[in-house]
Formats: C-alpha cells, structure tokens, sequence
C-alpha cells in the first residue's frame, strides 16, 4: 500500500470524528435562527420610533418613505425646546431617584430582618402588597391626598412610587439575604461585632450586588410609570410619561413630536439597563443556587 494511500485511510476516521451529526447541526441552526427572530422583533420596534422621530408627520403617513426619506431634527427642536421638556426630564429623573433611594433605605434593612428572622407571614404580606394592582389605590389615594392639599407635589409622586418599589425591593433582598452564609455574622460576632455591627460591616457590604438590582429596578419602574403620574401630578410636578400625552389631542395626534418625546424617554433606560445588566441578571438569580 502506498504512502498516499495510508494517509488517506487515516484521514477517513478523523475526518468522520471532526463531522457533526446532522441533528447537532440542524440544532445550531435553529438556535441562531431563533436568536435572530427574538432580536429583530426587540429592535424593529424600536428602529421604526427612532426613524420615525427623524421625519415630519408627512413622510410618517407616506408608505413610501418608510425607509428611505429625508431625516429632520425638527421633532427634537420641538421636544426639548419649545416644550420645555428639559423640565421634564428633572421631575422624572428626581422622582425616579428619592423614591428609590428612600425605598432602599427602608426595604433593606426590613429583607434582612425577614430573612434572619424567618418572618414568613411579613415576606408574604410583601408579596401580597406586590401582587395587588395600583390602580386599586389610585381613587382612594387621589381622594385622600386631596383632602390633605398634596396632590400636584413631589411628595405624594414620591410616596406613590414607594408603594410598588419598596415590596419589589424587599422581595428581592429576602432571596440575596437567604444565599448569604449565616456564619460569616456568627464569625464576626464572635471577634467583638454587635448583630447591628455585623450587618452593617460584613452582610451590608457583600449585598451591594442586590442593592444595585432592586434600585435599577424600582427606578425603572418609577421612570415609566404613567399612571400614578397622570392622576397625582400637577403642572409643575409633571413627568416625562405624562408630557407624552400632550401630543395626543382630540382632533389629532402630533406623531413626530410624540416619537422623538418617546425616544427621549426610552434611550437613557436602555442605556441605564446595558451597562447593569450584569446586576440584574445576578439579583434575579439570587438564591437560586446556595
């Protein structure tokens, strides 16, 4: 036999070994195919808010012009200087921020309490707060809050927001607490900590991940929110969701000025959302694995 004719055997095995099955092959398949589906149908969505922002309301009707047209930065003009929209964006922005912030003051240390302390009726009650519809409230709320001169503030879209932000962020930090080792308080407890000591030394530090997760949360939560908004804002207090609806009027709807005012609210959580997503993934799983 000869030199080529042996290597050529050879080759035969290694060859079949390098060859996948054809059912592993139609399965890598499938899976970019479905990846593919899942992303265009995330962004054409927003691909056509984004181009449609870009056009006046004329090329918007126009089929023709779905794809190719003019772009116009007169929507943008419009949002964000003739409507003050920069007003906006602070309410959002401050509402968003003191509600979460004064719900990770009081949920934190409240899941660690539920947590070390097994209040199992208290993380249900939690759960129940979390489960219940807040436009339930939204009348009882309005009825009282206007009785008390507060509607149209800061301070009732704060504690609004507070109301499905802080049973979120308790929910989350009872799972983060529950993955979290029990003797490392025990061990620092035995070299001289108080439990409030240890908690705020050790336990308080290592859960920084799940604290980022809630927040990001509960403020994007806050930042979409339109219903409380809509009943409990005033002129002055109002946020950018409800500044979207002023172009929406009786006889007919602005649609430029309304996409490119949905674009603005839309990129600075998309932005906020991609570079913590790594926090979100990690809280969510919390307590998943031990």
């Amino acid at each position: 036999m000869s030199h080529l004719s042996l290597q050529a055997e050879y080759a035969r095995p290694v060859a079949a070994q390098r060859r996948k099955p054809a059912g592993v092959r139609a399965y890598g398949w499938f899976r970019v195919v479905a990846l593919a589906v899942v992303v265009l149908a995330l962004l054409a969505p927003l691909a056509w808010l984004v181009a449609s922002s870009l056009k006046t309301n004329v090329d918007i009707y126009d089929p023709t012009k779905t794809i190719i047209f003019k772009p116009t930065f007169e929507n943008y003009v419009n949002v964000l200087t003739r409507n003050n929209y920069f007003i906006y964006i602070f309410n959002s922005f401050w509402v968003a921020f003191v509600s979460t912030g004064l719900s990770l003051l009081l949920g934190v240390p409240a899941a660690y309490a539920m947590s070390r302390f097994t209040m199992h009726r208290s993380a249900l009650v939690v759960l129940m707060a979390r489960v219940i519809p807040g436009i339930t409230l939204l009348v009882p709320w309005y009825y009282v809050f206007s009785n008390m001169r507060m509607v149209g503030g800061f301070t009732v879209l704060i504690m609004s927001h507070m109301f499905v932000a802080l049973p979120l962020i308790v929910y989350i930090m009872i799972s983060y607490f529950d993955s979290m080792p029990l003797e490392l308080e025990e061990s620092a407890q035995v070299d001289g900590l108080t439990p409030i000591g240890a908690f705020s030394h050790i336990t308080l530090p290592l859960s920084i991940g799940g604290m980022a997760t809630a927040g990001i949360l509960a403020f994007i939560f806050s930042w979409n929110n339109f219903m409380f908004a809509l009943v409990l804002s005033g002129s002055r207090t109002k946020t950018l969701p409800v500044a979207i609806f002023d172009f929406v009027s009786y006889a007919s709807i602005d649609w430029g000025g309304l996409m490119a005012a949905a674009t603005v609210v839309t990129v600075p959580i998309m932005v906020i959302a991609l570079f913590t997503q790594k926090y979100i993934v990690s809280g969510m799983t919390a307590g998943a694995i031990k």
